[in-house]
């Protein structure tokens, strides 16, 4: 969000999802394993790519995808920078860029075209593990195709430099006018059902409801006239932030709604010492979580079935959401945390969900024209200024939210740990289709289908080390240990290790690094050192 926010304006995904098999001529995907992190729209890019849509995969491992793929570039892990600049180097060289999109609606592309000058194919290659022919290859593809869509997600945003990569990717749609058309732009996928909705609604350290930044003056007064407050003018903390004043006192309670970070965040440990540092914690959630375990209070949540309101999907389509049977706390989530709120001293009482999204939108421009009863029907895409409005399937058409587009290019980042002689492998992660996160271990009938962690091994490394599948092996960092039972298989490239992070039996990110990227806060989950032990 960051990083497509500061380029384009906004931080949101360009296009919609049905433009995958309706528009799009050209998928390329780079950090992304659609088909197990988001099947919907994984099984939408199969059909698109068996109807004669091309699509690029650019990934270290070998997902899915990359057999429907016409060219799979199989980067070395923490390189996307210079594969993205080396493309735009190919695509200047050889006159591909789209001259008037450039003049017309972007700015600052001298400082693109000195920087991806150096970024040569020969030399990207050299970084990147990629072949000099298939870099002009896809360069070429891209370039020259209408309509491409870019797709990307973690493998892209959880690393040292997550911001800077989202740049890049950007930064490659608009030197060559992929972008403002049905068909084309930049699409993060988002990775559970309402991270857009949280998103939108000011669930950030940095913004009120619909990106209206905190420091702003006029901003901060036209919330507090409506709040009837004095808000601060600051930005608040990021969750890595949060947790390095827990551990050093400074931050003394806290309130964690539908959140598992004990599970989810990197460097668990660093947040498990947190919250044992905490005075006081409260947890709201629907299942005893290795977090709710810390918990001084255990408030009980209602689920998707006992709720009514709105989420908003990926494509920023705001959807009603109609509750299927009565909380069974005895009240719904947003009606414990306004009892909360009036405890505490500050009046918080709403009679429904459609009561708080009015006043919501009344406050956001992207957003006012969308109510409950136009919602009756189906979905509305933001930005939906007005009440007439049909709402926006694609962004950016004729000029970009914050008028220019801004080239923002960057020289490579190198990770923040790579292998050494003591922990001489590199273990990545990400998700897998049968377990998500915080509720999906508590299914029995998906257990039943994958009870376990599985590390993917290199046959190569497998043989060195006497490995077969369902070897158990120790994983070691310089921040954790856990047990695991081995896969070996050529997924994954020699000298890699590739886990999920789903099973309180094994805690994934007990290993993962304490590296963040400055920008965000985001954990560089992508990367660290590892050393493996037979057991």
């Amino acid at each position: 969000m960051a990083g497509l926010a500061s380029t384009f304006g906004s931080g949101a995904m360009t296009n919609s999802i049905n433009e995958i098999t309706t528009d799009a001529e050209l998928m390329f995907l780079i950090g992304t394993n659609t088909t197990e992190a988001h099947p919907v729209i994984g099984y939408k890019m199969r059909q698109a790519a068996r109807n004669g849509c091309k699509l690029i995969v650019c990934d270290p491992r070998h997902i899915d995808l990359v057999d429907e793929a016409d060219y799979w570039l199989r980067q070395k892990p923490g390189t996307d920078i210079p594969l993205l600049n080396g493309l735009m180097h190919i695509i200047i060289k050889e006159g591909l860029e789209d001259k008037k999109f450039i003049e017309e609606r972007t700015e600052n592309y001298e400082e693109l075209k000195t920087i991806v000058e150096t970024y040569t194919p020969e030399h990207v290659s050299e970084l990147t593990g990629l072949s000099v022919e298939d870099l002009y290859a896809v360069a070429r593809l891209y370039a020259t195709t209408d309509k491409a869509m870019l797709f990307y997600t973690l493998g892209i945003t959880e690393h040292i430099c997550g911001t800077r990569n989202v740049m890049s990717c950007a930064n490659l749609a608009m030197l060559t006018g992929h972008m403002g058309r049905p068909g084309t732009g930049v699409n993060p996928i988002r990775g559970q059902n309402n991270v857009q909705g949280a998103c939108d609604m000011g669930a950030l350290p940095n913004v009120y409801p619909a990106y209206q930044n905190v420091t702003v003056p006029a901003n901060k007064e036209k919330f507090e006239k409506a709040w009837g407050v004095s808000l601060p003018d600051k930005m608040g903390l990021k969750i890595p932030e949060m947790f390095e004043k827990a551990n050093e006192g400074e931050i003394k309670a806290m309130y964690i709604l539908g959140e598992n970070p004990v599970l989810t965040d990197p460097n668990s440990n660093h947040i498990r010492s947190g919250l044992e540092n905490l005075e006081f914690l409260v947890v709201h959630e629907l299942f005893l979580t290795e977090t709710a375990e810390y918990a001084d209070v255990i408030l009980p949540a209602a689920s998707f079935a006992e709720t009514d309101g709105t989420f908003t999907s990926t494509e920023r389509r705001v959807q009603r959401v109609r509750k299927a049977i009565e909380p069974l706390p005895g009240q719904a989530n947003w009606q414990t945390i306004c009892a909360m709120s009036n405890a505490m001293g500050y009046p918080m009482n709403y009679k429904s969900p459609e009561e708080i999204w009015d006043e919501m939108a009344s406050l956001s421009p992207s957003m006012a024209g969308i109510t409950y009863p136009r919602l009756e029907a189906k979905g509305m895409q933001w930005p939906c200024p007005t009440a007439d409005h049909p709402g926006t399937g694609f962004m950016h058409k004729g000029k970009f939210t914050r008028g220019l587009g801004l080239f923002q290019p960057s020289d490579h980042i190198p990770p923040g740990e790579m292998p050494d002689e003591e922990y001489p492998f590199l273990l990545s992660t990400g998700r897998i289709l049968y377990h998500y996160n915080v509720t999906t271990p508590y299914s029995m009938g998906i257990q039943s289908v994958w009870d376990r962690e599985w590390a993917e091994v290199n046959p190569e490394d497998a043989a060195k080390m006497r490995l077969e599948t369902g070897s158990q092996v120790k994983v070691t960092s310089r921040r954790g240990e856990v047990v695991t039972s081995v896969k070996v298989t050529d997924r994954v490239m020699p000298g890699i290790v590739w886990m999920s992070f789903h099973y309180k039996e094994t805690p994934t990110n007990a290993l993962t690094s304490h590296h963040l990227d400055p920008i965000t806060g985001t954990g560089e989950y992508k990367v660290c050192a590892v050393k493996l032990e037979k057991v």
